[in-house]
């Protein structure tokens, strides 16, 4: 690591959002307790060689075209100057996964995460939960109580990750955001994503960081009379069916959808366009998405918006 530097923790302006002392302090604990477990050291990092080594670890995940990174960094040095927070994993000296963040609206309250990656070979060890609850006491030490990110919501593994260990919440659906992206990872794909909000001093999301996941009773929910609205038919193609009024509405993703892009692309397609029409019509009509069933399915409420069904855990 070349020159790791701490971001000075200075007490955040009267305009900022009020955070209890405890709060924050409990949240620093937690976040050491997963950077331990994890096996990691995270830390917040401002000088050049850091951030050029951020930008390698990225483009090591991503392979993304030379001209479209994931972010640069000229970009990265002037996000840290500014005081916006970046942070990095450390396993046994190495870098091994990174997190960007800035400031977003409304103002003095509220951050975007825009991009954490952590390197295939530490993954399964919580890294990147280790790096957003690094992101998370960082956020409410500086009196900041949410933070938004987007991510692809045909990812299984990811729609768990954050509407189920992070407690997070989707809030609307982003047709091809990004427009063409020609990485590795969204080559041939559009690039849907979730916008998903992060209430940090919620119960749900203390919970969660504690090691208490946000679960959906996939059986209870079924029982309660929900509707596989999308699901998986022969061949491994969506099934797309009527999604009634009055009770939970499936929508299921594929297991693996970088696989399934590069094995059969016009089928992860298909994925993405009922994926797209179900979810984010649901959204955009003002549903809520209930939680994220680990089988593979999201749960939004069918009944009017604001409304949630009573099976499942409907409230956070």
């Amino acid at each position: 690591m070349g020159g790791v530097t701490e971001l000075i923790d200075a007490t955040p302006p009267a305009s900022l959002a009020v955070v209890s002392t405890a709060a924050a302090r409990a949240a620093t604990d937690v976040a050491a307790g997963a950077a331990a477990r994890s096996g990691v050291q995270v830390l917040e990092l401002t000088a050049l060689d850091d951030l050029r080594a951020v930008q390698a670890l990225f483009d090591s995940i991503w392979h993304p075209a030379p001209d479209n990174p994931p972010v640069t960094v000229e970009l990265m040095r002037a996000l840290t100057k500014a005081g916006n927070p970046l942070t990095g994993a450390y396993a046994d000296g190495v870098l091994v996964g990174a997190c960007v963040g800035f400031f977003a609206a409304p103002s003095g309250t509220a951050l975007h995460s825009h991009v954490t990656g952590v390197v295939p070979a530490a993954q399964r060890r919580s890294v990147g939960r280790a790096l957003k609850l690094h992101q998370r006491a960082w956020a409410l030490r500086h009196g900041i109580t949410r933070i938004t990110w987007t991510f692809d919501p045909l990812v299984r593994r990811n729609a768990w990750f954050n509407l189920g260990r992070l407690a997070a919440s989707p809030v609307e659906y982003l047709p091809d955001f990004y427009g063409p992206m020609e990485d590795t990872i969204n080559a041939s794909d559009q690039s849907d994503r979730l916008l998903t909000r992060w209430d940090l001093d919620s119960a749900a999301v203390s919970r969660a960081a504690a090691g208490e996941p946000w679960t959906v009773d996939l059986g209870a929910v079924r029982a309660a009379g929900a509707v596989a609205v999308v699901s998986t038919g022969p061949g491994e193609g969506p099934v797309v069916a009527p999604a009634p009024p009055g009770v939970p509405w499936l929508v299921a993703v594929p297991p693996d959808v970088e696989a399934l892009r590069a094995r059969d692309p016009a089928l992860a397609a298909e994925w993405r366009v009922a994926v797209r029409t179900a979810l984010g019509g649901a959204l955009s009509a003002g549903a809520q998405v209930l939680g994220f069933a680990r089988e593979g399915w999201y749960v939004v409420d069918g009944a009017a918006p604001g409304r949630a069904p009573e099976a499942g855990r409907a409230a956070r």
